[in-house]
């Protein structure tokens, strides 16, 4: 794992358009049954545009730059060794149906431990008009040979 990730900012990635669709997919997925996830009127009650997505939603969003870091050449990651350690979130505001979201990757920690390497990024998403709306923090654990 090469340590020099560490501060590394990648391009931003694509934009991503928030579907009502994918949104109540996900909802059902994870089993987040309150209306405002799936029923655009239960949503605009509340007081949201639309359909409001769960709070892991962002790690739909976040793939897109963490690809980025797994393709990088020069990262030493083999992506057949990494495993998920922690995820977290920081929100300003819920996403919602209809958010075109733009996420951009920070590594923020390469650590080795016990002949593991664990490397720490963050995905700050923005909408369209460039207000932060979330960023996810991942830590991906690097298996080392003898795991």
């Amino acid at each position: 794992m090469n340590p020099e990730l560490v501060g590394r900012t990648f391009p931003p990635a694509q934009p991503y358009l928030v579907g009502r669709e994918k949104v109540r997919e996900f909802s059902r997925a994870v089993f987040a049954t309150n209306p405002i996830h799936h029923e655009p009127e239960a949503a605009r009650a509340a007081g949201y545009d639309d359909v409001v997505a769960p709070p892991t939603f962002a790690v739909v969003v976040q793939e897109a730059t963490l690809a980025q870091l797994l393709a990088e050449p020069d990262a030493g990651i083999d992506f057949s060794r990494v495993v998920h350690g922690e995820q977290a979130f920081t929100y300003d505001r819920p996403i919602v149906a209809g958010d075109e979201l733009t996420a951009t990757l920070t590594v923020t920690s390469v650590k080795t431990l016990g002949g593991n390497a664990m490397v720490t990024a963050e995905s700050t998403m923005n909408d369209a008009a460039g207000e932060h709306v979330v960023t996810a923090t991942s830590t991906l654990v690097v298996r080392g040979d003898d795991a």
